[in-house]
C-alpha cells in the first residue's frame, strides 16, 4: 500500500507533557470499510517509525463512549489495587437484571472478559470505588476522565465518559510501553484475559465494545499486536446499529492491519 505522509501532528498528552507524533492518512483503507459496509475509522501506531496510520482522521479525533473497551482499564485497576485478587477470583454479579441472561451469574475475570459481562465489571468498578477510579483515570490519562459522581451509574456505557480512537491508541501505547506504573503481574494478567489470537510469531490482545444507549451506536475493537518484540496499538471505531454490523468490527480491523503489513489475514 502506498502512503501519503502528511506533516500533521497529533497532540498526545503524557504526564502533563505534549508528545507530537506524525500521522499518515491511510485513505486506501476506505476500500476495506466500503467492502464491509462499515462507517468508521482506524488508527494504528507503528513503534518502529513512531508514525500513526489513520483512516478517517476527523472521526478518529472525536470522543465516543468507550463501552466495553473500558473493561481493559477496569481490569487493570481491579487487579493492581488488589480489590480483585486475580483473574480466577469468582466475583458475585450483584443480582441485577441484565441485557444478556448469561451475565446474570457469578464468574471470574477470565470468563467475564470473554463474555463482556457488564454486571461483573460493574462490581469491579464498585470495589475500586469512585475516588480510586478517578485517581487511576488521571494516572492512565484515559479519555476525558469523566465518571460523574454515582458509582451505580455505568458511565462507560451511558456517559459522561468519552474517548477517541487516537486516545485509545495512546493509552495502549503507554500501557504496553511500561509508561503507566503498574505491577508487572497486572499487565500479564490482563494480557491473559484479552488474548485474541497468535500466528506466525505475532499475537493480538484486544477487546470489543458496543453501546447505543445514548443514540451514538458506537462500536469498537481496540488492542495491540505484539510482534518482533514490539507492540503495535490499534483502535477501530465504527457506527454499529445492529448485531450484524457489529460482527464486522474485527474482520475490518484485521484487514486494515494486514494492509499495513502488521498482521496476516489467512
Amino acid at each position: 500500500m502506498s502512503h501519503f505522509l502528511f506533516h500533521v501532528f497529533s497532540l498526545l498528552f503524557l504526564a502533563g507533557q505534549v508528545v507530537a507524533q506524525k500521522q499518515t492518512e491511510e485513505k486506501e483503507l476506505g476500500a476495506v470499510f466500503e467492502k464491509h459496509g462499515l462507517e468508521g475509522c482506524f488508527v494504528v501506531l507503528n513503534p518502529v517509525t513512531s508514525i500513526l496510520h489513520v483512516y478517517n482522521p476527523a472521526r478518529a479525533a472525536r470522543g465516543f463512549l468507550p463501552a466495553s473497551t473500558f473493561k481493559i482499564p477496569m481490569a487493570l485497576m481491579g487487579l493492581d489495587t488488589g480489590t480483585v485478587k486475580d483473574v480466577d477470583e469468582v466475583i458475585p454479579y450483584g443480582g441485577t437484571k441484565e441485557w444478556l441472561k448469561d451475565w446474570e451469574r457469578d464468574m471470574n475475570l477470565k470468563e467475564a472478559m470473554k463474555l463482556s459481562n457488564v454486571a461483573i465489571f460493574h462490581q469491579v468498578a464498585r470495589r475500586v470505588g469512585m475516588d480510586r477510579m478517578q485517581e487511576c483515570l488521571r494516572l492512565f490519562d484515559y479519555g476525558n476522565q469523566q465518571t460523574g459522581d454515582d458509582v451505580g451509574r455505568r458511565y462507560w456505557l451511558e456517559g459522561p465518559m468519552a474517548i477517541s480512537a487516537l486516545q485509545q491508541v495512546d493509552f495502549l501505547r503507554r500501557l504496553t510501553g511500561g509508561e503507566i506504573p503498574l505491577k508487572k503481574r497486572t499487565l500479564e494478567s490482563v494480557k491473559e484475559i484479552t488474548l485474541y489470537e497468535s500466528q506466525g510469531g505475532a499475537t493480538i490482545y484486544a477487546k470489543t465494545g458496543w453501546s447505543g444507549s445514548t443514540g451514538q451506536q458506537v462500536g469498537w475493537w481496540v488492542g495491540w499486536v505484539e510482534k518482533d518484540g514490539r507492540n503495535f496499538p490499534f483502535a477501530l471505531n465504527a457506527t454499529v446499529p445492529t448485531m450484524a454490523v457489529a460482527k464486522k468490527r474485527i474482520p475490518v480491523a484485521l484487514e486494515c492491519l494486514a494492509a499495513l503489513w502488521i498482521w496476516n489475514v489467512e
